[in-house]
């Protein structure tokens, strides 16, 4: 699975962005698909996730409320809608993809991961 991710860019706080990932392969709707972050000088941590069975999403709690991932199958793709932006959301945004889809907040459960896109949030 190749991953190519898009809609990053400069916002203003309070503002939105809709973050994209491209899937090639055609076994996409099999795997789980995550969105991580990775601010300049921390961990990369999850923001979001959508289970390959059941629909069911989970969030970070610091993006609960604001941010909404879904998925077109039959597009292979994924999406982020990131609303009332601030500052601390300024990172490398991530997507990824898990074969397994178990603790679907952990990195190490993804098996393919995209180049990033750079999401800036101005105060």
């Amino acid at each position: 699975v190749q991953l190519v991710e898009s809609g990053g860019g400069l916002v203003q706080a309070g503002g939105s962005l809709r973050l994209s990932c491209a899937a090639s392969g055609r076994t996409f709707s099999s795997y789980a698909m995550g969105w991580f972050r990775q601010a300049p000088g921390k961990e990369r941590e999850f923001v979001a996730a959508f289970s390959w069975s059941a629909g069911n999403t989970y969030y970070a709690d610091s993006v609960k409320g604001r941010f909404t991932i879904s998925r077109d199958n039959a597009e292979n793709m994924v999406y982020l809608q990131m609303n009332s932006l601030k500052p601390e959301d300024t990172a490398v945004y991530y997507c990824a993809a898990s074969a397994g889809g178990g603790r679907l907040a952990s990195r190490r459960e993804y098996d393919y991961w995209g180049q990033g896109t750079q999401v800036t949030v101005s105060s």
